[in-house]
């Protein structure tokens, strides 16, 4: 027999719903303001009011992976000419800007950025993930001598919020070479994602009955077959759901990529930012550049949403 709802009951429901569609609208409005502004026209970026309706261009996408000018004071000609060789045409970190009399013309370094940024992100995502995934089926089916406290002291990396380490991080680095190259931002980042993926994955581990590997080892398995036939198909759903946080992590991550890089393995994080005080700034290229930055975590979840809402909640029932 259906349950009888009394009429505030009714409108206590309806309420709810208006208040998660407005949370939401105010949770997307930011990303649809980002996105339609990269497909405006430069001079309707900044009109007030806001224009809604536009032709849009692609304009901003060209100028961001080809070249665009800065804005600034040219030179004189006296200035021009008085200036060297080496003044009017300077190679920065592999970026070619000349100096033509007339202004400055910078080639875009927002590709190399990206491609930093996915290099590092889904290498240090493969990273955690697998050493997380052994670490934690280690502490959930061995007895380990002070388990407590090596969980612990593995949590407690990631206590210290990334700006108090950074100075110390910066002049170990700088010390052994390491500091504006892709493997010390993967190491860095591998480090600080590595206890966030082994606790995760300990309670996808817990969760798994211990009487499928010892079904299969009395069936001639050896502990490591056991493992990868028996166990990580399991586990599946729980490695999914990390390997989405610690990429979400290692992708918008700024602080670290910010100090510890220059030009060679900056990321597009600290570099979108960059170039709000570069002369007079295109707000069209900027948002094109956040817009095309936005698009691998989505589509990374789309891909594994699948798993991810079963594995938000496979790991949360302790025994």
């Amino acid at each position: 027999m259906a349950a009888v709802r009394t009429s505030t009951e009714i409108g206590f429901n309806r309420a709810a719903v208006v208040a998660v569609l407005v949370v939401t609208i105010i949770f997307l409005a930011p990303i649809y303001w980002i996105a339609s502004t990269a497909f405006k026209p430069r001079n309707l970026a900044t009109t007030i009011p806001p224009t809604i309706v536009f032709q849009p261009e692609i304009s901003p996408f060209v100028k961001l992976f080809t070249k665009r000018s800065q804005l600034r004071t040219p030179p004189t000609p006296e200035e021009y000419a008085a200036a060297p060789w080496w003044e009017r045409v300077v190679f920065d970190g592999g970026e070619k800007i000349v100096r033509d009399g007339k202004g400055e013309v910078q080639w875009s370094g927002y590709p190399n950025r990206f491609m930093n940024s996915l290099i590092i992100a889904i290498t240090s995502t493969v990273l955690a993930v697998g050493m997380g995934t052994f670490t934690a089926y280690g502490f959930s089916r061995f007895k380990v001598k002070g388990e407590a406290d090596l969980l612990f002291f593995i949590l407690s990396t990631r206590m210290l919020p990334p700006v108090v380490v950074a100075i110390p991080m910066f002049l170990m680095y700088r010390a052994v070479g390491l500091n504006d190259s892709h493997i010390g931002l993967i190491i860095l980042y591998t480090a600080f994602n590595l206890s966030f993926s082994v606790w995760l994955m300990k309670g996808f581990m817990d969760e798994i009955p211990k009487e499928y590997e010892e079904a299969a080892l009395v069936d001639g398995y050896t502990r490591m077959e056991a493992f990868f036939k028996i166990v990580l198909p399991e586990a599946a759903t729980g490695i999914a759901a990390t390997a989405v946080f610690c990429f979400i992590t290692a992708w918008n991550e700024y602080a670290f990529a910010l100090i510890m890089t220059n030009r060679r393995a900056q990321t597009a994080p600290p570099f979108i930012p960059s170039q709000v005080g570069s002369g007079l700034p295109d707000w069209t290229v900027i948002a094109a550049g956040t817009f095309l930055f936005l698009l691998p975590v989505a589509i990374f979840t789309f891909l594994l949403r699948n798993h991810l809402l079963r594995g938000m909640s496979f790991g949360a029932i302790r025994k």
